[in-house]
């Protein structure tokens, strides 16, 4: 499955997903800061989505009340919703 979450309140404007059931096959961010986000998406490539959301989820970037990780978690979250 594939899905694109618009991001909120974070400097990346999406983000591409592509799920396997339950397992993350790929995940892409759209603007943001490139090398951070590439390594998360690698890192988590292969992972549980429920572990990642677990992981990424709540994380905050300085001041702001969310992060890349945490959109990603959302994204996750809805993706996972939208599959059931």
């Amino acid at each position: 499955m594939q899905y694109t979450y618009k991001t909120r309140g974070v400097c990346s404007s999406e983000i591409h997903l592509e799920l396997d059931g339950e397992i993350v096959k790929s995940v892409q961010f759209v603007g943001g800061c490139n090398g951070n986000l590439k390594g998360i998406s690698s890192l988590i490539a292969g992972m549980k989505v429920d572990d990642v959301i677990e992981r990424c989820k709540g994380i905050q970037c300085g001041f702001k009340p969310t992060s890349c990780p945490d959109q990603l978690a959302r994204a996750l979250t809805e993706a996972k919703a939208r599959q059931e």
